[in-house]
């Protein structure tokens, strides 16, 4: 019976602390700017920020569209997928990453999904999954109104978002260019078969109490090391074995392996003493700024 009550408890203590602490207090009220059923018709969309829907898996799901002022019609511009946390929601997760400012600098397209569910929460362990189906739905979307360069699609998110970053990586690699995960839970991982090499860049604190960096027994089944989760990732695009150190500032420290097929390169930024954050956000290390290096990255690693 004892057993029992501490295998109930241990649940009951995931189960919270993953619904709790995705945003710092302070996030925006999810309140959209325009509220469009579908996009307009191509040649007609501007620069701004439209919250939409589409049809997918017979249910209306809900995302906000982000288009920087460099949008013109005519020349393509890069997009990035950019996922919230569990229980948290798309403007949220706009908010507290700070992507959206800093995607107009780059010139930028960003859409922030928002899952299904109350609380909200990507799946992360489905086959046939309806969340990869809901991703594939909006960028063929976008693809067919707004001019995206099909070779710079990218995907990133934190916790429960890292984890469904990671599996865009695992199993859209004919759409995604690289991933960028942040502080994320990587179930399934062991059978991750990307179908080419896929550059990442991660970030993890080293005191991560919601999602371990040592890992952890989630239900039965274990969820990888953060290092041991790169290092996997390195082996399957080829890459050296031992990485090499790459940023080394404040509490973060960077290591990177490299010599990989296709340029395909796995960097990991730890961060020392740090929780379950966004690095460089409101209540991240201001050691590194997660949003400037990931947009870094994903301008170095288009699809071959």
């Amino acid at each position: 019976m004892k057993r029992w009550f501490a295998w109930i408890s241990f649940l009951l203590f995931i189960t919270l602390t993953l619904a709790c602490g995705e945003l710092p207090v302070g996030e925006p009220d999810p309140t959209p700017t325009i509220a469009l059923a579908t996009l307009p018709a191509e040649g007609e969309i501007e620069s701004g920020d439209y919250w939409l829907t589409i049809e997918s898996g017979g249910q209306q799901r809900a995302y906000k569209l982000h288009v920087p002022p460099q949008y013109n019609g005519a020349a393509p511009l890069p997009l990035i997928v950019n996922m919230h946390g569990y229980g948290s929601y798309a403007e949220g997760q706009e908010w507290y990453s700070q992507m959206t400012p800093k995607a107009d600098l780059e010139g930028f397209i960003v859409v922030y999904p928002q899952a299904a569910g109350d609380p909200a929460e990507w799946n992360l362990k489905a086959e046939n999954n309806p969340d990869l189906d809901f991703m594939r739905a909006i960028i063929a979307e976008l693809q067919a109104k707004l001019k995206i360069d099909p070779k710079r699609i990218f995907a990133t998110g934190i916790s429960n978002g890292g984890g469904m970053a990671n599996r865009m990586g695992c199993s859209m690699a004919d759409v995604i260019a690289a991933i960028a995960p942040v502080s994320g839970g990587y179930w399934n991982w062991e059978t991750c078969q990307p179908t080419r090499p896929l550059p990442v860049v991660s970030f993890h604190g080293d005191a991560d109490g919601i999602v371990p960096f040592e890992g952890f027994d989630a239900g039965g089944e274990n969820l990888p090391e953060i290092e041991v989760w790169a290092q996997t990732w390195a082996e399957r695009n080829g890459c050296e074995n031992t990485p090499q150190q790459v940023y080394n500032f404040g509490a973060v420290t960077g290591e990177a392996w490299g010599n990989c097929a296709a340029d395909a390169t796995v960097t990991l930024y730890v961060i020392a003493d740090e929780g379950h954050t966004w690095p460089g956000s409101v209540n991240g290390t201001p050691d590194i700024d997660a949003t400037d290096v990931i947009l870094t990255f994903f301008e170095q690693h288009p699809m071959p």
